[in-house]
């Protein structure tokens, strides 16, 4: 199991396999982890789970390379096969304990909370390493989303202090009042691999954790 130091803030950008199809996978992560990104989330829900094992352990040996976390997308036995950092856990796909078994004690877990604080009270108590909530914007991604409210953030770090992610529909516009609001990392899907220049977007959200 590969365990980089888990970063205190940062750029957490999210694999999509629509905007990132073939080789374009490889060379856009690279370009992001170049661009400052502090964690990478392999998210690919259409692949066989051959081509998933194959993409998710190229990306393992770029992430070791520039020692950042790959996280993984709702599957805790790719991320055991691959050796990546962690997982991310939907509200519906399994325990936090379940994967705490399959993947150490020191593996980053990471609980979907929409934008509810008992989901994350119980996630922390189950043991996640941080909480996600969202989304805060009109999504790409995830259009459909129940939209969260950004003081719920704050109120997630005050109760739990575990480390906040925040997603859905932020871009370089918005991402400075979901940072206001308390948000340790920003999580990107479009805003980063949806546009031409994929490092220098990266540069361009990075710098703000620094402004």
């Amino acid at each position: 199991m590969t365990n980089p130091e888990f970063p205190p803030r940062g750029l957490y950008v999210i694999t999509d396999s629509g905007l990132l199809p073939g080789d374009r996978l490889y060379q856009a992560v690279e370009e992001a982890l170049l661009g400052g990104a502090e964690i990478v989330q392999y998210r690919n829900k259409e692949s066989a789970p051959s081509q998933r094992l194959h993409e998710a352990s190229r990306l393992q040996e770029i992430c070791s390379r520039f020692g950042k976390p790959l996280i993984i997308n709702d599957d805790v036995a790719l991320a055991a096969s691959c050796g990546a950092a962690g997982v991310h856990l939907g509200q519906s796909d399994g325990s936090v304990s379940e994967a705490r078994n399959g993947l150490g004690e020191r593996a980053i877990i990471g609980v979907t909370c929409h934008g509810r604080l008992d989901l994350a009270q119980r996630a922390a108590k189950e043991g996640a390493s941080y909480l996600a909530f969202g989304r805060f914007f009109a999504s790409h991604t995830k259009p459909n989303a129940i939209p969260a409210d950004l003081s719920v953030i704050a109120a997630a770090k005050q109760s739990t202090g575990l480390p906040t992610v925040a997603i859905g529909g932020i871009n370089l516009d918005n991402a400075p009042q979901v940072l206001q609001a308390g948000a340790d990392f920003l999580a990107v899907i479009h805003g980063v691999f949806g546009q031409n220049d994929t490092q220098r977007r990266c540069e361009q959200f990075s710098t703000l954790f620094h402004s």
